[in-house]
């Protein structure tokens, strides 16, 4: 298939370079990495494996690419306004659209833009970073669910399960997207918040300082409660299993940390405010997502340009 990469950081890259090494045509969107990945290639680093990996181009902007069988959206979602021109050119009629974005709201952006029975959410449950330029690293490789934007699974869903499960990917479909956000968002809430609301610290010290290990959990049952009334609960298992999986990652740098380390702009409607607000519509009290959220935009305030 024709694909682009719309946003070829660590999770666009990632799976960018899966796709290629399978034998798909890979073009990757990056405006960072761009003339670097052309001259020297993209390398994925998993462990003490590393892999040169080879894509049709790596350009600024999707204008030279033409139409695509696939679009992948992986770019951050405070960049979504940007992407009404930015898709134009890659985007016909049959084209599918999956956006790997993290938070809530973004197949309802992109269903401005194109048919919401073309466009498949798909989140990722991994630990992903772009550690250099060119340069994709994994401390856990994870799995990915995928579902429509409207409805139960369909055919295209399917279709971009079965490409990325070709491409070695862990990946099932569900049939229910807000019902995968709320899962994803009981890990994303909590860890990606406290990191910086705590001054910047990595997953390990969260879990190693009992007041942040029991914010966390506090965060999780919200989360779960916001879920359930929204005909999503979870499983009993799910909120433990994320301390399990969180305790394997080590000193992780949540994107959303990176991102606010490195000065750039923070998900912060995407992550905690589009969440919040569908919790309370469904009449769920969530003083502890409210808090963080009023934490996070006053380290964001007060953090030097």
């Amino acid at each position: 298939m024709k694909i682009a990469i719309v946003g070829a950081g660590a999770i666009g890259g990632w799976y960018g370079g899966l796709l290629a090494q399978r034998g798909h045509e890979v073009h990757l969107v990056t405006r960072r990495d761009a003339a670097f990945i052309t001259t020297n290639g993209l390398t994925l680093k998993a462990g003490d494996t590393s892999k040169l990996v080879q894509v049709a181009s790596a350009v600024m902007t999707t204008q030279p690419i033409g139409l695509c069988d696939l679009v992948v959206v992986a770019t951050k979602s405070t960049a979504n306004g940007s992407l009404p021109a930015l898709l134009r050119p890659v985007l016909g009629p049959k084209t599918v659209l999956l956006t790997l974005q993290n938070g809530m709201g973004n197949v309802e952006f992109l269903s401005q833009i194109h048919p919401a029975s073309l466009i498949v959410g798909g989140l990722c449950f991994v630990c992903i970073n772009r550690i250099a330029p060119g340069v994709i690293d994994t401390q856990l490789a994870g799995y990915v669910r995928m579902a429509a934007a409207q409805g139960p699974c369909n055919a295209v869903v399917e279709t971009c399960v079965s490409i990325f499960k070709d491409a070695g990917v862990e990946c099932e479909s569900d049939d229910s997207l807000e019902g995968i956000l709320w899962r994803k968002l009981c890990w994303n809430i909590p860890f990606n918040g406290l990191s910086i609301a705590a001054g910047g610290v990595t997953t390990d010290k969260i879990l190693a300082a009992p007041m942040l290990a029991e914010r966390a959990l506090k965060l999780m049952s919200e989360v779960s409660a916001a879920a359930a009334a929204r005909g999503h609960p979870f499983k009993a298992s799910h909120i433990p299993s994320q301390f399990k999986v969180t305790e394997t990652m080590g000193a992780y740098r949540p994107s959303s940390l990176i991102d606010y380390l490195e000065g750039r702009e923070v998900e912060v409607e995407g992550i905690w405010g589009e969440p919040l607000r569908r919790g309370e519509l469904a009449g769920i009290s969530m003083p502890e997502l409210q808090a963080l959220k009023a934490e996070i935009l006053a380290k964001l305030s007060f953090r030097k340009p």
